[in-house]
Formats: C-alpha cells, structure tokens, sequence
C-alpha cells in the first residue's frame, strides 16, 4: 500500500528539498506541500513534472492522485 511517507521518501531522494510534508488518508489521494530551489524559473507545470519524474512509474501504477503546493524557498517564505 502506498503511504505519505513513501511519496515523501522517494520525492526527498529524487530532489533537493528545504521542506516537504505528504499527507493522505485513503491509500490513494495525497496532498504534497515542496519547497525546492530547483523550483526557480520553472512553470507551475514544469515543477509538477520535476516532481512527477521523481515518482517514476509509481504515478502511473500505484498512485491515483497527488495534489501538490510546488514554492521555491523565497516564494515560501513570501507566503507565511
């Protein structure tokens, strides 16, 4: 079964995070708030493709749905 934390490990270990928190109740659905410098310059999508390329094939087998918040550290800081 597919857990927050697993989404968390494998996007922490294809990535460079400053924050990252996963959450999720139902097996399927999570939610993912990343705060990442390799953000900078990249469109809403392309982040959400960075961090798609993370996941690999798990996006297409075993996870039906992953909302994301995608900032960079200054935007992050920007919205507290």
């Amino acid at each position: 079964m597919v857990t927050p934390e697993s989404i968390r490990l494998n996007i922490a270990q294809g990535m460079v995070t400053e924050h990252l928190t996963v959450v999720g109740d139902d097996g399927t659905h999570f939610e993912a708030l990343i705060v990442s410098e390799a953000f900078a310059g990249k469109s809403r999508v392309q982040r959400h493709q960075l961090v798609y390329q993370t996941l690999g094939d798990r996006m297409r087998a075993e996870i039906h749905a992953l909302s994301m918040k995608t900032y960079t550290p200054r935007e992050w800081e920007n919205s507290r």
